[in-house]
Formats: C-alpha cells, structure tokens, sequence
C-alpha cells in the first residue's frame, strides 16, 4: 500500500508537470485549429533559457534561492515567449490559410529546428546538463507518502495558474475575443476583434506556462537535455487529446489521468516503465472509441 500511495504522488507531480504543456496545446487548437507539435520544444528551450540565466548570475545571487529562482523563471519565460511569438508570426502566420497539413508539416519542422539549434549553439548541449539546485529541499511527509517540495510547488503552481487561465477566459474581455475567435473568427472580426492580437496573444499565454514548466522540470529531476521537450510533448498531446483538445479543464484533467496511468503502470504492469507508453495509448484509444471527442470535449458542429 505505502508503494502504491507514492506512485499515486509521484503521478500526481508527473500529472502537474504535463498540464502546463498540455495547456498551450489546447489553446492554440482551440483558436486557429493547429495542432503545434513545436510547443514541446518551446517547454525545452524554456528550461535551458532558466539554466543560461542562472549562468550568467553573479556568484552571490546564485547562493540565494530566493532571488536565483524568480530570475531564472522571469529568464526561462521571456525565451520561451520569443521563440513562440517569432514561431506565430513567421512560421504559422503566412499558412493560416493554408491547407491544414502545410502547417502541421511546419510544425514538426520547427521543432526539428529548435532542437538542432539548441544542440548546435547551447554548451555541451549534446549531453545531460545538471541544473542548479536553486529550489526548496526537503521532503513533506504524509504518512508512508514522501513528495519532494520542488513537487508541491509544481503542483501547487500547475492548479493555480490553470484556474487563473480558466477564470481570465471565462470573464475577461480579451478572454471573450479569444472564445468569439475560437468560435467563428470572420464573425468575430466584424464586431472589432483582431484576430491577430488574439492568436498571438494565445501563443504567449501557452508559452509562459511552458515555461514554468520547464524550469519546475529542471529543478524537479536536476538535470535537461534536448530530447526532454519531444518526450514531455508527446505526453502533453495525449492529454489534451484525452480531456478533449479545445478544453481547459479537459487538458488539465487529462494530463493528471496521465501523469497517474505513466506512474501506476510502470510499477504495476507487465514491462514496467519500459511500456508506460503502451498502457497510455491504450487508454487513449479506448476513450476515443466511446468518445471520439474526448473527456470534455464537445462533438464538432457542421455548418450547413
């Protein structure tokens, strides 16, 4: 039981984690339509932005966590909010009007180009970089149930900024340009929105919780590589697929069934961690069979 109690925790933090990327995922669809696979990679670069920035601190800031980490988020979110704003604009920009798979094919380009550019420019970025130890150590203690601080606080950061994104959709004005575009951009242009302040607007907001999530990450496992915004990508895909793509609440539920699925499985079925994969998508699979638009998601409505 006790075992079973930390890998639920430990699904939870995993959970967390793929929320925050699963949350630009589901925004950009839900707006313009577009599956961006290059958002894993934006989370990715989002955690080197959080190491470089710690980098090139001063010797005595970086002995004091409590200066140390809000730069190194401030830095990991202003790289992963230029890299998205320059990805919109002269990436998916010029095909949004496109046949949809000229911009899906882009997508997979421009995250193939983050990686070789990270790999290429970043220090000895072919390998596993360690990462500062700038974050709460310790461990809180629930019963037989160990979960790291650094895990509290990525939870903790993952609820909160996902009902903050919720609640500025449901009652702010942008957030109803942003449902009005979502629903029918021609129309909604016609009443005054400018589409192109609401897409790029939605890059942003997914590339700020991106970039959370790259530093938690970082500070979570200690250590990055290149290959991390791929692996987390996939997962975070699935889970927006699984909520329902389009949903808020959908991704964020959906990456938390997944975060608990990847944990639970890896101890408890056959081939352990080497096939959490198999077990992901089989659930996957089964939800699409019964409910082809996911958890939350609404059925697609055909216009005349």
């Amino acid at each position: 039981m006790s075992v079973l109690l930390q890998q639920l925790a430990n699904g939870v933090i995993q959970g967390a984690l793929i929320a925050l990327i699963a949350l630009g995922y589901t925004m950009v669809y839900g707006i313009i339509q577009l599956i961006n696979f290059a958002h894993g990679e934006v989370f990715m670069v989002a955690s080197y932005g959080g190491l470089a920035t710690f980098t090139l601190l001063p010797d005595d800031l970086k002995k004091s966590p409590a200066v140390a980490l809000p730069l190194m988020f401030v830095g990991g979110i202003a790289v992963a909010v230029l890299v998205a704003v320059i990805m919109e604009r002269f990436a998916y920009r010029p095909l949004r009007n496109a046949p949809r798979l000229a911009p899906l094919i882009t997508a997979l380009g421009v995250s193939v180009f983050l990686q070789e550019a990270v790999r290429v420019f970043y220090p000895n970025a072919k390998s596993n970089l360690p990462y500062p130890k700038v974050f709460p150590e310790g461990n809180l203690t629930l019963g037989p149930v160990n979960i790291p601080w650094t895990g509290v606080l990525l939870v903790a950061l993952s609820v909160g900024l996902a009902i903050a994104l919720q609640t500025y959709i449901n009652r702010s004005r942008m957030g109803r340009a942003m449902r009005a575009t979502a629903q029918d951009p021609d129309t909604a242009k016609l009443m005054g929105v400018n589409p192109d302040r609401v897409i790029v607007l939605t890059f942003i907001f997914g590339a700020v919780l991106a970039g959370v999530a790259g530093v938690m990450f970082g500070g979570y496992l200690n250590n990055i590589n290149i290959d991390m915004g791929f692996q987390n990508g996939i997962f975070a895909f699935t889970a927006a697929v699984l909520g329902g793509v389009g949903s808020i609440r959908g991704a964020v539920i959906g990456a938390f069934i997944i975060g608990l699925i990847k944990t639970v499985a890896g101890q408890y079925m056959p081939g352990g961690t080497q096939y959490d994969y198999v077990w992901i998508f089989v659930v996957l699979i089964l939800v699409l069979v019964f409910r082809p638009q996911g958890l939350f998601g609404e059925p697609e409505r055909v216009r005349a």
